[in-house]
């Protein structure tokens, strides 16, 4: 990166290229850092190379010399497997800054923190949410858990990709992104409800959104996901087996702290028929279907 100061990192690994992870090092990338990529299928890391990526065969090469790695993989076993199986944390240097934007469970991420912090070695857990298209555009909001000096201090590389903010120490950047992905799953399926339920009494469900855009149900759920609803396009931003596997994250907290949450645990269990269905690798707004199914609604 041609301007950057002395303390601004200019090396870059991303581990983990898919729908999120592709995008989101474009993002670096266009902001001028040097960025090596990696993904398991390497056709999805190739495609970054025309942006100005170098691309490694290994996630242990991805890492030599980086000042920053970012993972964006599918779960908690992937983060381990790449982070330690593989040999990356071996040859990071110490002062080097983890930020693993994976959504894992808290308690995973709390002991890849502590491993690491062995070593020398920054970690942050910051999931994010804002889907595909904030990733594109660089609106992704961020929650970090860690060391609030090491945020500010990657205040230059997070502004490339949205918005970051601090939410507390190691592992509460995963538990905002659990409770974000509460809402979001609650919030699907309140507008699928209600999607069948216009659908049933006669009501254009297009015009039904149009109508109460801006009123007390807006939502960037009603927006994005009402209108995939209505289009029918169901096409993978946010696959639904994902969705599912944060929502069994939210209920292995929700036991470890006695909480009660029958809002959660039903959509979970919506979702979970869903996916066991063959629904997993179609969007979450896709529940819509399901409901349909059980309505007897759009054979």
């Amino acid at each position: 990166m041609s301007d950057t100061s002395h303390d601004e990192p200019s090396r870059i690994a991303f581990l983990g290229t898919g729908l999120m992870g592709a995008p989101m090092a474009r993002r670096l990338l266009g902001a001028g850092f040097k960025v090596t990529v990696w993904n398991r299928d390497v056709s999805k890391a190739e495609s970054l190379h025309s942006a100005g990526a170098a691309v490694a065969p290994t996630p242990r090469e991805a890492v030599l010399d980086a000042d920053v790695v970012f993972t964006m993989l599918s779960d908690g076993k992937a983060v381990e497997d790449v982070l330690f199986t593989s040999g990356c944390a071996d040859v990071l240097r110490p002062g080097t800054a983890v930020i693993d934007t994976s959504s894992i469970a808290p308690p995973i991420a709390k002991d890849h923190a502590a491993r690491l912090s062995m070593r020398g070695i920054q970690h942050l857990d910051a999931p994010v949410s804002g889907g595909v298209v904030g990733a594109q555009a660089g609106t992704l909001a961020i929650m970090a858990g860690g060391d609030a000096a090491v945020v500010e201090r990657l205040s230059a590389v997070f502004a490339a990709l949205g918005r970051v903010t601090h939410v507390g120490p190691s592992g509460a950047g995963q538990i905002c992104k659990l409770a974000n992905q509460q809402i979001v799953a609650i919030t699907i399926g309140a507008v699928a409800e209600a999607m069948v339920l216009v659908e049933a009494g006669g009501a254009s469900r297009e015009k039904f959104r149009e109508a109460i855009r801006g009123g007390f149900a807006e939502s960037r759920i009603l927006d994005l996901h009402g209108g995939r609803m209505i289009a029918r396009d169901f096409k993978p931003g946010g696959p639904s087996k994902l969705q599912l596997k944060d929502l069994d994250a939210v209920a292995s907290m929700a036991e470890q702290y006695s909480l009660e949450l029958p809002l959660t645990e039903r959509v979970r269990s919506e979702f979970s028929e869903f996916v066991a269905g063959g629904g997993g690798d179609q969007d979450h707004s896709a529940l819509l279907l399901h409901l349909e199914q059980l309505n007897g609604q759009k054979a």
